[in-house]
């Protein structure tokens, strides 16, 4: 199993940017999928979580009404639409899988990496002022 992030990279503040997390081998797709990022000197982030159906999803303060969560089961890829972007926004950003029904206990637990089964190897945002 494999999870591969990738559609990082340098925008502008206010900027928008994609990110695809793509699930690859023997993905049990009734996992949970989560986003994490983590900046430079800062703790890592749980901000973003869906069940693989996207009924369930989940958003930190600090993303909610910029950000959004979809998947593609056909394609067995997350994807994270990022819009308003700022530069406190600029970390790297990791996805990663849970067994399910992971994110539907409560944030503290549910943001413990050791929860998460597979990680991809993240992808870097960079947002200018």
């Amino acid at each position: 199993v494999q999870l591969q992030a990738y559609g990082g990279g340098l925008v502008q503040t206010g900027g928008s940017l994609r990110l695809s997390c793509a699930a690859s081998g023997r993905f049990p797709r009734s996992y949970d999928m989560a986003w994490f990022r983590q900046a430079p000197g800062k703790a890592q982030e749980l901000f973003g979580a869906c069940t693989w159906s996207g009924g369930s999803i989940y958003y930190a303060d600090s993303v909610k009404g910029r950000f959004a969560i979809s998947v593609d089961k056909a394609k067995n890829t997350v994807y994270l639409q990022m819009n308003s972007l700022n530069p406190e926004d600029t970390a790297f950003y990791y996805c990663a899988a849970a067994p399910r029904r992971t994110i539907l206990i409560d944030i503290s637990e549910m943001s413990k990496p050791w929860r998460y089964t597979y990680w991809g190897q993240g992808t870097q945002v960079t947002v200018s002022s």
